[in-house]
């Protein structure tokens, strides 16, 4: 059985896995005509009005909708990167890696010396990592 069909997958990782194999089989020859003449560019557009339908959802307080939305804008960023990697502009992998570093990098808050007690603080100190960041990709 192909991935993207498994049956019942049990962990975070296995459905992962099984929805960016879907991603990734909808481009193919034997997938669908449409998924395979969007580019990254174009789902980017579809992830925007995705997430405000999630957005909306959330403010609607309808669970089944909320998670039915996340899902959708979460899949069509997927499909991004599916059409991204045939582009050769970036793998999954790396702009994983890159939103992992970067979250990391930004809670310093969280996993440098200073640790922050309050919300404020916590925001305080991610503006000013995002600001250096700037100044250091500036230089």
């Amino acid at each position: 059985m192909l991935p993207h069909l498994r049956k019942n997958p049990e962990s975070e990782l296995q459905w992962f896995e099984a929805l960016i194999s879907l991603a990734r089989y909808l481009r193919t020859p034997e997938g669908c005509p449409w998924d395979r003449e969007q580019t990254a560019a174009n789902f980017a557009k579809y992830a925007v009005e995705e997430s405000g339908e999630f957005a909306e959802a959330c403010d609607s307080g309808d669970e089944a909708h909320m998670r039915e939305e996340f899902g959708d804008a979460f899949f069509v960023l997927l499909a991004s990167a599916a059409a991204a990697e045939e582009e050769g502009l970036f793998t999954l992998k790396e702009a994983l890696v890159i939103a992992h570093e970067k979250m990391v990098r930004r809670h310093d808050h969280v996993f440098g010396e200073v640790k922050a007690k309050t919300s404020e603080e916590a925001t305080q100190a991610w503006e000013a990592a995002k600001a250096k960041e700037k100044r250091d990709s500036d230089s």
